[in-house]
């Protein structure tokens, strides 16, 4: 449903000079308007920890593009998260191997559909689509 949702049109209703900072998905924008609006001016920059295909092949135009900083998707790392998550994996296991339930919130999918939080946070089927564009990139 976000696939290039920041696109040619969109960008050009941004102020001059805008940024995008982009920590949710390489697919929300359209690669070629990003290059597109960083060459011309109308974005003054791009950020971001997410491209598509992950990682960018050496050709992937946003390797080159003017005005951008990319990072690796690490984000919500911090001490108190990664303590989080090893704690969310230890009760995890522990229902798993004392035969109980698991917490919905801790759940993504189930008996092959969508529970828990993940029901409430993606799209049946394919929703990021693009694997034809994935194939060009393979080498």
């Amino acid at each position: 449903e976000t696939e290039h949702m920041f696109n040619d049109e969109l960008i050009g209703k941004m102020k001059r000079g805008s940024y995008i900072i982009n920590t949710a998905r390489g697919k929300i924008c359209d690669r070629d308007a990003i290059v597109r609006a960083l060459e011309s001016g109308q974005l003054a920059g791009y950020g971001g920890d997410v491209s598509f295909p992950q990682p960018p092949p050496n050709d992937h135009p946003w390797r080159t593009m003017p005005n951008h900083a990319m990072t690796p998707h690490i984000s919500g790392t911090s001490l108190s998260a990664q303590h989080r998550y090893a704690s969310g994996v230890v009760e995890i296991l522990e229902c798993i191997f004392d035969n109980q339930p698991i917490r919905s919130e801790y759940l993504i999918a189930q008996d092959g559909k969508l529970a828990g939080v993940g029901a409430h946070s993606y799209s049946d089927g394919n929703a990021t689509g693009g694997s034809e564009d994935a194939q060009k990139y393979k080498k």
